[in-house]
């Protein structure tokens, strides 16, 4: 079957070395996907009451194992996986071979720790939730799995900042390509908001776990988890944008509205994304009010460089529109190719991004927190986050990225079937998101198995909202199993060349500031105000952190 445009059979191949590594971690990502989603459609419809467990099998087993696979597993190892293929064609058309063999070494270390954290969830021996929170304690080597992932995804990281190095040195005086740069910014981000979690999982939980200590300073611990809780939503987030910025353009035919745009939104989010913890923790006693409202300031000082990206995103589809001849006050919208799902997919997370960030103001204000804290509202905002602007980005991406980088192309058939895939996509996250954020207001919490709370009228009400979450999870599960259908597809198309699409900029290069790759300046300004937001409380939680609490296992 033809392709879905006209192939450029001149262009050069990706390299064959960088496609394989690009690939384990595509597929890595999805197989996590697929066990996720498989956790997520059976919790849901218990949670719904349309389904009773079978004997040994646990609710908030099932809800450790999709959270812990579908928000840290397939979210990690697709972004590094997408960021090496970025790299690889904008720095030369091939990673540097100490780069690849250290991209493989991070590929392995946090493929064993995914198996073996996977393991001992199904075991029920991690049954701690995604967040693990103290004081219900683990198995000792759930927390050593953890330190696996970190670990091969910090190596993974070293090779990003590597190649980029070597590039800028065989380069003096040019302006690094858009997409490294903000690879660059995406694997700081991470570098930095990992030792947070690195500091509770080898300093706390460990020693904790193996009985070395006998208590755990459970404030402590979940104040150094959401210290890299919270900049995770915008290591998600990053490579999207990156889409949005550098993919989207080239794909509508258009060009990127201002490169030094892109870059400054990019570094504003590396600045405010981390020393925001405490906006999770605000009904959380033992931190005082003026330093959540600190960090709630932050919090809300991000929404800066998000409103620059949908200027800067909106500019290029009108601006492209019109340079096709568009006219009128929205004629640019019929130019945009919607049937094209490499499009459609990632646009339909943009727009879906607008409710989820207005959600988070909400999650993010001390008094409105107040009403829909630890309530399935809050689930509800993830699941539009992550899940649905996130995962439909990641989605749209792997249309291309797997006919790249397998030197094949996305037929029309295949493309078909992602455009039905993103709208049931879409479709089921309305229902079950939708719900989420309905009962919350109600009061239903999250965190709880099916119960009718000895039929409380309240919660009797409750029920058709859980109902339909759970009617929206099985339409999310069939999508997910079409995509991984259309994955498979993918590997067996037609071979061909598809070009790696990388926009470009509309202004000259000359007119982005050096500034912005200064690096010492910008890490010195996030070390300063993460100092700044944490170093005073985490110093009273130590000190005063009481006798601390021994493990439970609550199931």
């Amino acid at each position: 079957m033809d392709p879905i445009q006209p192939q450029n059979a001149s262009a050069k191949p990706f390299d064959r070395r960088d496609g394989g590594l690009v690939l384990a971690h595509i597929l890595f990502a999805f197989g996590a996907l697929l066990l996720g989603g498989i956790a997520g459609v059976l919790q849901g419809m218990v949670r719904g009451g349309v389904l009773t467990l079978p004997a040994g099998i646990g609710y908030y087993q099932l809800l450790t194992a999709h959270g812990v696979l579908m928000a840290l597993i397939f979210t990690t190892f697709f972004i590094i996986g997408f960021l090496y293929s970025g790299l690889s064609h904008t720095t030369g058309g091939s990673l540097l071979s100490v780069v690849r063999r250290g991209a493989w070494a991070g590929f392995g270390l946090m493929a064993f720790g995914t198996v073996l954290g996977t393991i001992l969830i199904l075991l029920n021996k991690a049954t701690v939730l995604y967040t693990f929170y103290a004081p219900m304690k683990a198995s000792p080597y759930f927390y050593v799995a953890l330190v696996f992932v970190v670990v091969g995804s910090w190596i993974s990281g070293w090779g990003v900042f590597y190649q980029y190095r070597y590039w800028k040195k065989t380069h003096s005086g040019k302006l690094t390509p858009l997409f490294a740069f903000m690879a660059v910014i995406t694997m700081l981000l991470w570098q930095v908001a990992t030792l947070g979690v690195a500091a509770e999982v080898l300093l706390q939980l460990i020693p904790w776990s193996f009985g070395w200590v006998e208590t755990v300073n459970v404030l402590l611990s979940r104040t150094l988890f959401w210290y890299f809780g919270h900049p995770l939503v915008y290591f998600w987030l990053l490579p999207t944008y990156i889409c949005w910025y550098v993919i989207i353009p080239k794909l509508i035919g258009g060009r990127i509205y201002s490169d030094a745009l892109a870059r400054l939104s990019f570094l504003l989010l590396f600045l405010f994304s981390i020393p925001v913890g405490f906006h999770h923790q605000l009904m959380e006693p033992g931190i005082s009010s003026e330093w959540k409202f600190l960090q709630v300031i932050l919090t809300f000082m991000v929404v800066v460089p998000s409103l620059m990206t949908a200027f800067s995103l909106f500019a290029t589809f009108e601006l492209s529109g019109r340079a096709k001849g568009a006219t009128g006050l929205f004629g640019w919208v019929k130019t945009l190719p919607w049937k094209d799902v490499r499009f459609f997919a990632p646009f339909m997370g943009m727009l879906v991004f607008i409710p989820a960030g207005a959600g988070g103001l909400i999650n993010a204000s001390n008094q409105m927190d107040a009403v829909v804290h630890n309530t399935l509202w809050v689930t509800g905002h993830f699941h539009l986050t992550v899940a649905t602007s996130v995962a439909l980005t990641f989605f749209g991406i792997a249309y291309w990225l797997l006919p790249v980088v397998t030197n094949r192309v996305l037929t029309p058939r295949i493309n078909k079937l992602g455009l039905i895939q993103t709208i049931l996509w879409c479709v089921g996250m309305f229902f079950m998101s939708g719900s989420m954020h309905t009962v919350g207001l109600l009061g239903s919490p999250r965190r709880t198995a099916y119960t009718t709370y000895d039929n409380h009228p309240d919660a009797v009400l409750w029920m058709p909202y859980h109902v339909a979450m759970a009617i929206g999870g099985m339409i999310l599960f069939a999508a997910v199993l079409l995509m991984i259908y259309n994955l498979l597809a993918l590997l067996k198309a037609p071979k061909g060349h598809t070009d790696y699409p990388i926009g470009e900029p509309m202004e000259p290069e000359a007119a982005t500031p050096r500034i912005l790759e200064r690096w010492s300046l910008w890490l010195g300004i996030t070390v300063v105000l993460i100092l700044i937001a944490y170093t005073i409380p985490v110093m009273e939680m130590i000190q005063g952190g009481g006798p601390g609490s021994t493990g439970y296992k609550t199931w």
